[in-house]
């Protein structure tokens, strides 16, 4: 019960709600499954309201068992107290446990220890208490031992230093407040001359307090300092660490406290700074590392939820200098219609044969829309293909840019062989690259997300962090949107929920062996795939054309007795489903309904029937084509052609902690600054703009020498 307070009061949400999911969680019950159909439980926490809750579920459970642990070593040990059990029960986070554990955690043999196990323990003692106004090496000379290795009584006041500075430094408050201190007083400094590399230059002599350093910037310095260019350290005034250490240890004014003064100077340079230079730089890179992957995952979502470009036969144009560009034209279904592969770099006599092969093909096949990838050669390429649609006059032929250089080549590596046995694996991206404007959700899961590309550091930062973050991000995206059960690859069944890697290929074997399903229930008859897993994932399958029109919406298969009810307390029949104008007049309907009085007379939750009422009146409806669709091109636009003052149409490709990068035609990406975002102070880029987006721009800067544009928003389109 109290882990159902602290979560409700940290995550301002009522303790019903946090109690309702969490046994749900503990049930085995995935989040978009809670967040979509057990709404009246919850409330209607969302997905990112139980993803948070999911997370810091973990981290307390984890806490406790941790806290649980260092209560059994230090009980082991007989040196557990009332209040030392009782302050690590009440730490409030793994550091503090960790700090509380300190001292007794085994460590490898110290100066500390060494002295210890000479028998110095109680002369460290006895000068630390400060109570006695003898002089701490006359008190050191009775513990003299020749057989301990203790000669003198200096060598036993040495030894006693060790462990005072030791013990100073184990002292889990001194810790804290130095913590506080350094947070609030010290800065993050980096050097460097290299003159072979100047991607860091602008932190060859950097300093910027610890409390406000940008998490951008600590990943750069972080990158820096691994590649050999940088040296960074964590800088705080000795005096103020060690006025902060002497509030907490010294506590007369006599020998045996300037002894202890002595000893935390020496515990601070030795020990504590150290340490705490690691542990601040490990905390800032967390912090920052958690930022870039919220940053990233912001981003994968708005790729993901692009809308596709439906009812094109589409060109996929993977551009290359040596080997060619290859090509494959695709219709609207994903089919492959045709390939080839040509060359558009090299002499002018193989210009003209790519000339006529490409207007061929797209003559052929009538081509509406070219695909073409944002990597090797794409800008010779893109000139190429818009000198080609403006000389013969294809009016009806636009193209674009995929978003991410080298994704292609990626994602033709991931694609299994049996979804294009016959074609060379350079084919097969160019066939990607078709199909990803068609439907961007179904091929970008083929591809690991961090290489996907839309955020920063991303190969800096936490790994399995990352992974599991936009893993997340893929498995909301592909049950917001839905999955259709007779076209679905098993990289894209595998994200819907309760379907593992195993159950999607086996769906897929299924469906080649007995045909298309016709019903939701059929998913039973799939091997490894239960009641359990079934109740999961049914109502993110869809079927279009089944036996049932409600297997073609979210409605799930337990909630279909209330849907027909619900159409017929409207007057309609599930048949109605499939007529137009009957559709159209339950849309109609639909408006003037009222719904807490539906639900009470059907005895139902309220957000259940809400939604039922929403899924009828749009059977197969793709949530993404409420978004503006891609922008496409005929014309290219030059370096040269860009002017201070122009207003110019382009796409978000990438959103950073500093701004937005914008593709508005050419080779070099725009940039759009946080201070040109908005004329009020905004806390984030994500607060305007993401990516995938179309907006409007003004050209604010252009320096050609060094290849950057300065751009401002003007307004992002809707």
């Amino acid at each position: 019960m109290e882990l159902i307070q602290q979560l409700s009061q940290e995550l301002k949400l009522r303790p019903a709600q946090v109690e309702a999911a969490v046994r749900l969680l503990d049930e085995g019950n995935t989040i978009p499954f809670i967040a979509r159909y057990r709404k009246e439980m919850t409330d209607s926490l969302d997905d990112a309201a139980l993803r948070d809750l999911s997370d810091r579920l973990e981290y307390l459970r984890n806490l406790q068992k941790r806290r649980e642990e260092v209560i059994r070593s230090i009980t082991e040990q007989e040196k557990l107290t009332p209040e030392l059990e009782t302050a690590i029960q009440a730490a409030a986070t793994l550091a503090e446990v960790e700090d509380l554990y300190r001292p007794y955690k085994p460590k490898r043999r110290t100066r500390g220890s060494i002295a210890r196990e000479k028998g110095l323990e109680p002369l460290a003692a006895a000068i630390r208490v400060q109570n006695t106004l003898r002089e701490p090496l006359s008190m050191a000379a009775e513990y003299v031992n020749p057989e301990k290795g203790v000669e003198t009584a200096e060598d036993a006041l040495s030894g006693a230093m060790d462990i005072i500075a030791e013990d100073i430094s184990d002292d889990g408050e001194i810790r804290k407040a130095l913590r506080l201190l350094i947070h609030r007083a010290a800065v993050v400094t980096a050097t460097g001359d290299s003159t072979e590399n100047t991607t860091y230059k602008m932190y060859y002599d950097f300093k910027e307090p610890v409390g406000r350093i940008a998490p951008h910037r600590v990943l750069a310095i972080n990158r820096g300092e691994k590649e050999g260019f940088l040296k960074t350290a964590i800088v705080l005034e000795e005096e103020k660490a060690l006025e902060a250490i002497r509030r907490k240890t010294v506590i007369a004014n006599n020998a045996c406290s300037r002894a202890v003064m002595e000893a935390a100077a020496d515990s601070w340079k030795r020990l504590i700074a150290p340490s705490m230079e690691n542990e601040t730089f490990r905390e800032l890179f967390e912090n920052a590392s958690e930022q870039a992957i919220r940053v990233f995952a912001e981003n994968l979502h708005h790729l993901l939820m692009q809308p596709p470009l439906t009812g094109q036969v589409v060109l996929g144009w993977d551009p290359g200098y040596r080997n060619g560009c290859k090509l494959a034209v695709v219709d609207p279904t994903g089919q492959v219609l045709d390939h080839g592969v040509i060359q558009v770099t090299q002499s002018e006599g193989q210009k003209k044969k790519a000339e006529a092969l490409l207007l061929s093909m797209i003559q052929k096949h009538h081509v509406t829309l070219l695909s073409i990838g944002n990597g090797t050669a794409s800008y010779e390429t893109e000139q190429f293909a818009a000198r080609l649609i403006q000389e013969h006059q294809l009016k009806d032929v636009h193209y674009l840019i995929t978003n991410e250089a080298g994704a292609s080549v990626y994602s033709a590596s991931k694609l299994a062989q049996e979804e294009l046995p016959e074609y060379d694996v350079t084919i097969r991206g160019a066939v990607s690259m078709a199909r990803r404007v068609q439907d961007p959700l179904a091929e970008l899961v083929k591809i690991d997300p961090q290489a996907i590309g839309v955020g920063q550091y991303q190969h800096d930062v936490d790994q399995k962090a990352l992974a599991g973050t936009l893993d997340g991000v893929v498995e909301r995206v592909v049950n917001h949107v839905g999955v259709d059960l007779n076209t679905a690859s098993p990289a894209l069944l595998r994200h819907v929920a309760g379907i593992t890697a195993a159950t999607a290929g086996n769906i897929v074997a299924w469906r080649n062996a007995n045909g298309r399903f016709t019903g939701r229930r059929q998913l039973l008859k799939v091997p490894r795939l239960g009641p359990a897993a079934f109740t999961q994932c049914a109502g993110f399958l869809r079927i279009h054309g089944g036996k049932s029109p409600l297997d073609d919406t979210p409605v799930h298969p337990e909630s279909y007795a209330l849907a027909q009810q619900i159409l017929e307390k409207l007057g309609f029949a599930l048949e109605d489903l499939q007529d137009k104008e009957k559709l159209a007049r339950l849309a109609a309907r639909r408006k003037q309904v009222d719904e807490a009085r539906l639900a009470r007379e059907l005895e139902a939750g309220e957000p259940t029937v809400h939604d039922i009422l929403d899924a009828l009146v749009a059977p197969g409806r793709d949530p993404r084509s409420d978004l503006p669709a891609p922008l496409t091109r005929q014309n290219i636009v030059k370096l040269s052609d860009i002017k201070v003052g122009t207003i110019l149409r382009g796409t978000i490709r990438n959103v950073t902690d500093f701004g937005a990068f914008v593709d508005i035609g050419i080779k070099t990406a725009g940039l759009i600054h946080i201070s040109h975002m908005s004329q009020k102070r905004i806390k984030h880029p994500l607060d305007v703009v993401s990516a995938g987006e179309t907006v409007q721009v003004k050209v604010i800067s252009v320096d050609e020498g060094r290849g950057r544009i300065g751009l401002a928003l003007v307004k992002a389109d809707a």
